[in-house]
């Protein structure tokens, strides 16, 4: 009998899954619960774009349309590209109820329409089920506040980033124009968000572009002009942004340089499970000692360790040191207090790496944008109280942008206590970033986080068609829980405190790449030449061709 297979989500990893599950001969099942395609994509706030050059992420064999010429393009863009790819490959009438059957050993799947609340409630039973369902969505992360500090004291409005997202273009700045925002947060969304409302607030609406296009040629007077209304308007409607820690953010084009930084040269200075005594050899020898204290990762390294307790990798040390100063002096981190107390290399590290938009520090300069770090606050009627300032910050609208519980949201799908408590109980990452040891006949992608996400999530799904086709078997639990483990222990050495399990791929990407094509039987080296295979970087591109050997 054929295996029955469920998608849960239709977003990016979705649509991989289903694409190399097709090619498979199997016939998948796809839930969604939008009514559309593309996932977090579908629902982005305005000036969103991408943060990774677009050849970093791109289908390995679906390239970007010649039309789009940005390296970075925006969400529209991005979502055509994803819509143009599920046509491509006949990915999107793969949504359904699926067929219900009663053998042993397979999952139940409880659906709803959810278009119709008075639906009834299907429950389709399966041999696999393949988790698409996305760390950055859903479940919104709001902080607690004690009683009488919180929402529900405040006379504004109070929302989360996911519902600002949600709303059209138009109504989010209908919302926001002419008003006192606070954002919270001071990542991606937070920082976007922030410049977006300031520059929305601090644009003149006094005199139209055009009338001051025809003023160009009184240069002076145009820019006098120009530079007072701005800060009039900005300073009568100032976005506020409140944060706790202060990160490194990048301009777009350091991105772009980065990527091209990563080949296999750069990955030999970092240690990895399992390598062995040649490779554990050249990371020493690659990595000369620095005085940052991190446990050992892999027992080669135990005797190094016991001599002296300071060894880590010195190159990207040296690396970051220049990322740092070079972006003290690029922007004005000094004069707005803005230098981070951790390192450039720790924050990568942790997957914490965020675009600066491109006025980003104009707006703080205008008046229109203000930075306020702390460490709490609670509500007031009239709005926030922080605790480094004793005046209220006047504000109409808050929004949180302070991530989402992912682990809670992945544990919530679980009916089953034991599954709900193999995903919170443990700080391990997943086999392969996909496989749980102690949950069967299941896999989840999309959780793992990447700088270049599709990249990374389309060779789990190659792997994971592989697996599914009986083209090879996984190891024992015991082995799978092992090797886990060894890959904990290894990225806690590089990111002590900020180790989180969705993030160990990030300082290896070829070598999890090479696991991956040693699995399905592939040569993992891509290049033609050996230089090019040393110091070249990788992308999609370079597997193009591996789903045509399968």
């Amino acid at each position: 009998m054929e295996k029955k297979i469920a998608i849960i989500g239709a977003g990016i990893s979705g649509l991989l899954a289903c694409k190399h599950i097709l090619e498979k001969g199997f016939s998948p099942i796809v839930f969604e619960a939008r009514s559309g395609i593309g996932g977090v994509w579908s629902q982005t706030i305005e000036s969103t774009k991408l943060q990774i050059p677009k050849k970093m992420y791109q289908f390995s064999d679906f390239a970007w349309p010649p039309s789009v010429t940005e390296t970075f393009p925006d969400d529209e863009q991005v979502m055509e590209y994803i819509k143009a790819y599920a046509v491509h490959f006949n990915i999107l009438p793969r949504g359904g109820t699926g067929w219900p059957f009663s053998p042993t050993g397979r999952w139940n799947v409880t659906v709803q329409d959810a278009r119709d609340p008075t639906a009834p409630v299907e429950v389709c039973q399966l041999d696999f089920v393949i988790l698409c369902i996305g760390k950055y969505s859903d479940l919104p992360n709001i902080p607690d506040f004690p009683l009488n500090s919180g929402p529900e004291v405040f006379n504004g409005k109070v929302l989360h980033s996911m519902d600002y997202a949600a709303m059209a273009n138009d109504c989010a700045a209908e919302l926001v124009t002419n008003k006192r925002v606070t954002i919270i947060g001071f990542q991606k969304s937070a920082v976007d968000i922030a410049t977006e409302v300031a520059d929305r607030n601090g644009k003149w609406h006094f005199l139209s572009r055009e009338t001051f296009d025809g003023l160009r040629h009184v240069s002076r007077l145009f820019r006098l002009c120009r530079k007072f209304l701005i800060i009039s308007q900005g300073v009568d409607h100032p976005c506020t942004l409140i944060f706790r820690t202060v990160h490194w953010i990048v301009p777009d084009y350091f991105i772009a340089l980065t990527f091209k930084s990563l080949n296999r040269f750069t990955e030999f200075m970092v240690h990895k499970p399992d390598e062995g005594f040649f490779i554990w050899l050249l990371v020493i020898l690659l990595s000369p000692l620095v005085t940052t204290h991190s446990a050992s990762c892999d027992s080669y390294m135990q005797p190094v360790i016991q001599l002296t307790p300071y060894n880590v990798w010195f190159q990207l040390w040296i690396f970051s040191k220049l990322v740092e100063a070079y972006l003290k002096r690029k922007q004005p981190l000094k004069k707005y207090n803005m230098v981070p107390e951790h390192g450039f290399l720790k924050q990568i590290s942790s997957c914490m790496l965020t675009v600066l938009p491109a006025n980003f520090y104009d707006k703080v300069e205008e008046g229109s944008l203000v930075l306020k770090q702390s460490q709490s606050f609670n509500f007031c009627k009239n709005g926030l109280v922080i605790d480094s300032e004793e005046t209220p910050i006047a504000t109409d609208i808050v929004i949180f942008a302070t991530g989402y519980k992912s682990d809670e949201k992945l544990k919530n799908i679980f009916k089953s206590s034991y599954f709900q408590k193999c995903i919170t109980e443990s700080v391990a990452p997943f086999y392969r970033e996909c496989i749980h040891p102690q949950i069967p006949q299941l896999a989840i992608l999309g959780y793992a986080d990447s700088p270049a996400f599709l990249y990374t999530t389309e060779m789990k799904s190659k792997w994971l068609a592989h697996f599914l086709a009986g083209k090879f078997k996984l190891p024992t639990i015991g082995e799978m829980e092992a090797d886990v483990k060894k890959w904990e222990k290894c990225m806690k050495y590089y990111a002590n405190e900020s180790y989180k399990r969705s993030c160990i791929s990030v300082l290896l990407q070829i070598y999890c790449n090479d696991q991956i094509c040693k699995d399905m039987g592939f040569n993992p080296r891509r290049k033609r030449w050996l230089l090019a295979e040393l110091f070249a970087p990788y992308c999609p591109d370079d597997y193009k061709y591996l789903c045509w050997q399968m």
